[in-house]
C-alpha cells in the first residue's frame, strides 16, 4: 500500500514535499532543453539562393541546419551567422575515405578547415543510411580517418563525427523494451561505431519517420498516436512506460538496442523526421493537415517537454525534414512534398518553430500541461473535461512525497486507494498517486497550477485507465 497519511507521517512527508518544491525552484534542472533544426536539401531546380535561405532561417528563428554535402557556396553563406551547421560526406566517398587517410586529410582541408570557425560546423555526417546502400564495410574506417584528419587540423574538439542510420537497422522495435539491432550488423559495424562515438564523445544520428510506420500499419497504429494528438497511449510490457506518441517509442527502441549492447552512455540525435503534405493514393496519411499536426506538435513536444521515457533527462534534439519541397527528388509523390516551405519561401502550412511561438500556441502535443523549461510553475489551463495524473518519469521519493501531501494537507479523497477499496488495484505508486493528484485537481476546480506537484503530475484530456478504477471529473 503506497498511501500512508496518519498525522506524523503526513507532516514529515509534507515537509519533504515543500523541500522538494523549493529544490525545484532554486536548483537548476538536470533536464536539458531540446532543440529544433532543419534539413536543407537541394535536389531541385527552383530553390532560392543560399544567402536568401540564411535570411529565411533567421526570420523563422532556426539556428541549426543540416546539409547533405559541403557545397562551397552553401557553406560560405552560413559564415558569421551564428547558425550551427552539420555537413555531410556523401556515401560515394566512403570507400576512398576508408582506404586512405591522405584522402580524408585532403577532404577535411578542402571542405572543413577552410570554413570553420567562420561557418560554425558542429558535426560531419559521414555517409547517410549506409546500411541500406551497400557501404556498410567502409563506414567505421571512414569515420575514424575523418576524425584523425580533424585531429591533424586541431578541429576534433569542435566538430563531432557520426553517421545517420535508418530504423531499418533494427531487428526489433516493438515492444520498445525489446529493441535490438539486426544481428548481422552488430559485430561488423554497430558495436565498433558505438565504441567510436563513446570514445570521441559524439552521438548516434538516427532518421526516424512515424509516417512510414503508420502508412504501412494504419490498421494497427492510431493516427493520433503518430501525430502527437490526444490518445490513451501504449504501455510497454517490458519497461512499464506509457508512450503517448510513436516517435518517442521509435527513439527509445534505439536506446533499448544500444542498452542491450552496453552503450547506455551514448546519446541520440534525430537527424531526420517529418511528414509529407502530399502523397500518392497508397501513401496512407500523407496530407497537409497531418503534416502540420505532426511537425507542429513535434516542435512543441521538443521545445516544451522532456526527453523520452527511457531518457527523460537527456535533451531531445531533432532536425525536421525538410526546409523546401524538392521537385527533382525521385520516387513517390511524398518524396517531393516534405518541405515546410515552397521554393517561393511561402509556408506550405503554418506551425510554430520557436519556443516563443510554441508557448503562445499551446494546443496539441497530447494537451499535456508542461511547465516552461520543465520547472518554473508556468502552466496552461484546459477547458472541457480533464484529469490530473502522475508522471512515471520522476523519482519514487518525489512521487511518494507529493502523494502523501495530496492525501494529507492537500485534502484529496484517498479513501478509494486504501487496501480493499475500489481503486486499490493496481497497487502501484503511479496509479495511487494519479488518483490522489486527480482528486486534488478536481477539488480545486482544475485551476491552473493545481496539477503540478513540483513537476510530478500533468494534465490529460482522456479518462485515465488504471485497472477498473474510475477517476472523478468534479466534486
Amino acid at each position: 500500500m503506497f498511501c500512508f497519511f496518519h498525522k506524523q507521517h503526513t507532516m514529515a512527508s509534507f515537509a519533504l514535499y515543500i523541500f522538494l518544491m523549493l529544490i525545484s525552484l532554486f536548483v537548476p534542472s538536470s533536464e536539458a532543453s531540446g532543440s529544433i533544426g532543419i534539413n536543407y536539401g537541394r535536389v531541385a531546380n527552383d530553390l532560392p539562393s543560399p544567402s536568401k535561405v540564411v535570411e529565411l532561417l533567421k526570420t523563422e528563428g532556426l539556428n541549426r541546419v543540416k546539409l547533405y554535402d559541403t557545397d562551397a557556396n552553401v557553406v560560405t553563406a552560413f559564415a558569421n551567422t551564428s547558425i550551427k551547421v552539420i555537413v555531410a560526406m556523401p556515401n560515394e566517398l566512403l570507400s576512398s575515405s576508408a582506404a586512405n587517410q591522405s584522402f580524408t586529410d585532403a577532404w577535411v582541408k578542402a571542405n572543413i578547415s577552410g570554413y570553420h570557425p567562420a561557418t560554425e560546423i558542429e558535426a560531419i555526417a559521414v555517409g547517410n543510411e549506409v546500411f541500406a546502400n551497400n557501404y556498410t564495410n567502409y563506414l567505421v574506417p571512414a569515420m575514424k580517418n575523418v576524425h584523425a584528419s580533424l585531429t591533424k587540423f586541431n578541429l576534433h574538439k569542435d566538430i563531432k563525427i557520426s553517421s545517420p542510420i535508418a530504423l531499418s537497422a533494427l531487428e526489433t522495435s516493438y515492444p520498445v523494451s525489446s529493441g535490438s539491432f539486426k544481428p548481422e550488423l552488430v559485430e561488423p559495424v554497430i558495436k565498433p561505431m558505438l565504441e567510436f562515438l563513446r570514445r570521441t564523445g559524439s552521438y548516434l544520428m538516427i532518421n526516424a519517420y512515424p509516417f512510414f510506420a503508420y502508412s504501412a500499419n494504419s490498421d494497427k497504429i492510431s493516427l493520433d498516436y503518430a501525430l502527437f494528438k490526444e490518445n490513451p497511449g501504449v504501455v510497454d510490457s517490458g519497461n512499464g512506460f506509457r508512450y503517448t506518441n510513436l516517435l518517442d517509442a521509435q527513439i527509445d527502441a534505439v536506446y533499448a538496442a544500444m542498452s542491450a549492447l552496453k552503450y547506455d552512455d551514448v546519446n541520440v540525435t534525430v537527424t531526420e523526421t517529418g511528414w509529407p503534405s502530399k502523397g500518392d493514393s497508397n501513401e496512407i496519411g500523407a496530407g497537409e493537415d497531418n503534416a502540420a499536426s505532426y511537425n507542429g506538435n513535434l516542435v512543441k513536444r521538443v521545445l516544451t517537454g522532456r526527453g523520452t521515457p527511457l531518457r527523460p533527462n537527456d535533451s531531445l534534439n531533432v532536425f525536421l525534414f525538410a526546409l523546401f519541397n524538392e521537385n527533382q527528388k525521385p520516387g513517390p509523390t511524398s518524396e517531393r512534398n516534405y518541405g515546410l516551405f515552397y521554393p517561393s519561401e511561402q509556408k506550405v502550412y503554418d506551425i510554430p518553430l520557436t519556443l516563443t511561438e510554441a508557448n503562445v500556441n499551446s494546443s496539441g502535443v497530447g494537451k499535456r500541461e508542461v511547465p516552461v523549461n520543465g520547472n518554473n510553475g508556468s502552466t496552461t489551463s484546459f477547458s472541457g473535461e480533464s484529469w490530473c495524473v502522475a508522471s512515471g518519469d520522476v523519482g519514487k521519493e518525489k512521487l511518494q512525497g507529493a502523494l502523501d501531501y495530496a492525501c494529507g494537507e492537500g485534502g484529496a479523497d484517498c479513501t478509494p486507494i486504501q487496501n480493499g477499496a475500489t481503486c486499490y488495484n493496481p497497487n502501484t505508486l503511479e496509479a495511487h498517486a494519479s488518483y490522489a493528484f486527480n482528486s486534488y485537481y478536481q477539488k480545486n476546480s482544475r485551476a491552473s497550477g493545481s496539477c503540478d506537484f513540483g513537476g510530478a503530475a500533468y494534465v490529460v484530456t482522456q479518462p485515465p485507465k488504471y485497472g477498473k478504477c474510475e477517476f472523478p471529473t468534479g466534486y
